[in-house]
């Protein structure tokens, strides 16, 4: 018998949502196109309602971590339904769940608008190579098409380590395989180790948030692996500067010589909403060059690093400022709207008008 919530996901998945609400008081709400609304021919759910539902969803790792803490994420999938990344947390003494449909499969490079460099970037045979940017701005879809691309054209062997896992890679050219902490494995970090003694070419991890993580990925980069990952930091500086923050002093400076070595490339990601009521993404991207390296080592101001990236175009590099105002030139995003996320105003104007757009 089907469940529950497989039926009302069932719903929301035929008229388009891409994230379903569940809250006690308040029918289901699906967000369409970017806009909130109440799902047809669903009463008020009580308390009740939305404590059934997790149950039905709940893994064991889940359950237990939302009896211990009144929160958990974790991922939800059935073949005819699809794939969701799913929190649940309580609020007012009940159980409230969102829901974010995870579309099958990958989409390629220049439909995500992927700068070029990706693709070279995703041919190295080791190194770093971080995708950063706040929650929403796309780190796991770019991480996946990374892993896609590497799936389709190279023959390595590939693990993800990842939590939860959202993205199913069946085997192409490589070999991949896919495990998900607090189910496959007891932490990222033991994972990391563990993959550099299985024959893997290319680890992808969910993301980097702790030393034993940090530590281990740096590692494997430096010991012949590509490295994958991801961090909710907001520009390739802030990067640099939070990866190290992770390390006791003792090892900050032997650290920044690791990173300046090893790091491939830092992807980091906004999107902005444009013109026809979608979303675009505009891109900053650090690769390694020479001055990269000495500012990763010394550090200092991050507006160095910043102008480093400005006039680094040959090596694959562009600014959050280049990215958006392309963006304003070819009139996919409205001037005032991409002004809020420029770092220099007044220069995206100037080139703008310049360009021919009425600002």
């Amino acid at each position: 018998m089907e469940s529950k919530i497989d039926q009302l996901l069932q719903r929301a998945v035929d008229v388009g949502a891409s994230d379903v609400h569940l809250k006690a008081g308040s029918a289901p709400i699906v967000r369409i196109e970017g806009e909130l609304r109440r799902l047809d021919g669903f009463e008020p759910l009580r308390p009740a309602d939305t404590q059934a539902y997790g149950e039905e969803m709940f893994n064991p790792r889940a359950a237990a971590d939302f009896k211990e803490t009144g929160s958990a994420d974790f991922a939800y999938g059935r073949h005819q339904i699809g794939r969701f990344r799913v929190t649940a947390f309580r609020q007012r003494g009940s159980v409230s769940l969102v829901l974010r449909s995870v579309v099958p499969g990958t989409k390629g490079f220049a439909e995500l608008g992927l700068p070029k460099i990706v693709e070279k970037v995703a041919t190295a045979k080791s190194g770093l190579v971080l995708v950063t940017g706040p929650s929403g701005s796309g780190k796991t879809t770019t991480m996946a098409s990374i892993i896609d691309w590497i799936n389709t054209n190279r023959g390595t062997s590939i693990l993800t380590i990842e939590d939860p896992i959202e993205v199913l890679h069946p085997d192409k050219r490589s070999v991949v395989a896919q495990r998900e902490v607090g189910v496959d494995t007891t932490d990222t970090a033991a994972a990391i180790r563990g993959a550099m003694r299985h024959d893997t070419d290319v680890i992808m991890v969910s993301e980097l948030a702790d030393y034993e993580a940090a530590s281990a990925a740096i590692d494997a980069a430096e010991t012949g692996h590509l490295v994958i990952s991801s961090m909710r930091t907001t520009d390739p500086a802030e990067t640099i500067n939070r990866l190290v923050s992770l390390f006791p002093d003792s090892r900050k400076d032997v650290v920044r010589g690791q990173l300046a070595a090893q790091t491939k490339a830092i992807f980091s990601q906004l999107l902005l909403d444009t013109r026809d009521s979608g979303q675009v993404l505009a891109c900053e991207v650090l690769t390694n060059n020479e001055r990269a390296q000495e500012w990763i080592l010394g550090g200092g101001d991050p507006s160095f690093l910043v102008e480093i990236i400005k006039e680094s175009g040959f090596h694959g590099m562009q600014t959050f400022d280049q990215a958006i105002l392309k963006h304003v030139v070819d009139q996919t995003v409205d001037v005032d709207a991409a002004l809020a996320y420029a770092r220099n105003t007044h220069e995206i104007k100037a080139k703008a008008l310049a360009a021919g757009v009425s600002v």
